[in-house]
């Protein structure tokens, strides 16, 4: 499947969507907790939808009521789990393993092919030194699990994956000893460990940093029931923007950004770097954008999934864009760098591949042209976006939208949008 994209100017009022990681992390907390436990406000999408049938799995008793998630009964430990699916969500399988090594028989994890791709040796070395059996095809799914992990003291590489950092810190409190977690290297995506902690409290358990990104000590708890509402998505919130800078007249997101960490909300700073006017108070964002854009120099270690967003301005800037330290994005659902590379000079955009980022530099020659998304979510919402700006483009895969933000398409075109499913 494939859509075509026109060039377009859009207006309007817009609500952005929930937040995928905080969602992603509270039905496991709240399966975790269970006793009546909500989760409002939530993203009901592929990949929550995936780590909501995963706790089913562990067996979490789950009632879907509109937008809400109540988990009446918790994860049972000592149940029979024979398999779980994550599909294309690596939050779901990361997070899940760490859950699965708490069990005492051996369950095996898998999830679609693209999944399969994803590294998980780092989490399965980690939780193989303090008691897990663990085994792969390579460190990648689908893999065995089997525990149950006593805790103690754990090292992790910090360079591949928060993920890894936050299935090992859910897990920690329901471990007989609690976990001492060391963290090696560069830690990359910070504000993720933050996000993980922060919801954590949420349902009652604490986490002590000894050193902020280096080193935590989680000592045996109990999660208690709660009600957690889910803030905003800023990962989506900047392809929303995006499109605004690049295509919009006057465009409103409705939101409220509330006072959880997300790494992503950087994505204002770097909009008022290139010029870029906002306008921020407690239920919505405004914006004007220049008729061209500064450039500059980003580094998207803790933001990965700005990536998208941030390449296509190059479409509109008068200076290069250069984004260094996101070498983690070759490790998403694609490569992202490199299919970004590859898709982009199809435009006319002059594009340097570096291992950790790239340099983008737009020209007086920009076309359509034919976009392969690879069936990542974040890129082909990011080229339609750049297709509404350029027009004459075709977009594969998108289907591949109901992994993080199902109405894209629908919600762009309600803005002024001319995107035609093919």
């Amino acid at each position: 499947m494939s859509c075509k994209v026109e060039k377009s100017k859009i207006s309007g009022q817009i609500v952005c969507p929930p937040n995928k990681s905080y969602t992603h992390r509270a039905i496991f907390l709240a399966s975790l907790a269970g006793n009546n436990s909500r989760v409002d406000n939530a993203l009901l999408s592929a990949d929550t939808i995936a780590t909501i049938e995963a706790c089913k799995k562990f067996g979490a008793e789950i009632e879907i009521k509109n937008l809400s998630i109540i988990v009446k009964n918790p994860i049972k430990l000592g149940s029979v789990v024979s398999e779980i699916n994550s599909e294309n969500s690596g939050t779901t399988i990361r997070i899940a393993s760490g859950i699965a090594s708490l069990f005492s028989e051996e369950i095996t994890l898998t999830g679609d092919s693209s999944l399969q791709k994803r590294p998980m040796q780092p989490l399965l070395d980690a939780l193989s030194s303090i008691g897990a059996q663990c085994s792969s095809t390579d460190g990648k799914p689908p893999i065995k699990i089997k525990g149950k992990i006593s805790g103690g003291n754990v090292t992790i590489p910090g360079n591949f994956s928060s993920q890894f950092i936050s299935a090992l810190l859910i897990s920690a409190p329901l471990t007989e000893k609690g976990i001492n977690l060391t963290i090696k290297g560069n830690l990359v995506s910070k504000p993720y460990i933050d996000a993980t902690i922060a919801t954590m409290k949420e349902f009652g358990v604490s986490v002590q940093t000894l050193i902020p990104y280096k080193r935590y000590n989680i000592i045996p708890q109990i999660y208690k029931s709660t009600t957690f509402t889910v803030p905003i998505d800023f990962s989506s919130l900047a392809l929303i923007l995006s499109a605004a800078v690049l295509n919009g007249g006057e465009i409103t997101v409705k939101s409220s950004i509330g006072n959880l960490p997300q790494g992503d909300e950087v994505f204002i700073d770097i909009l008022e770097h290139l010029g870029v006017n906002i306008i921020i108070n407690d239920k919505e964002i405004q914006i004007k954008s220049p008729e061209k854009l500064k450039g500059g120099k980003f580094d998207l270690s803790n933001s990965p999934d700005l990536l998208p967003p941030l390449a296509i301005l190059a479409l509109k800037t008068s200076s290069p864009i250069e984004i260094v330290n996101v070498k983690h994005a070759r490790f998403k659902e694609t490569d992202r760098i490199a299919i970004i590379s590859r898709e982009l000079v199809k435009l006319g955009i002059k594009v340097q591949e570096k291992e950790d980022g790239l340099i983008l530099q737009s020209s007086e020659n920009l076309i359509g042209a034919e976009l392969n998304s690879e069936n990542d979510h974040r890129l082909f919402m990011a080229f339609c976006i750049a297709g509404m700006y350029i027009g004459d483009c075709i977009i594969s895969d998108p289907e591949s939208v109901r992994i993080s933000y199902p109405n894209f398409v629908e919600e762009m075109n309600n803005l002024g949008a001319k995107i035609q499913i093919l």
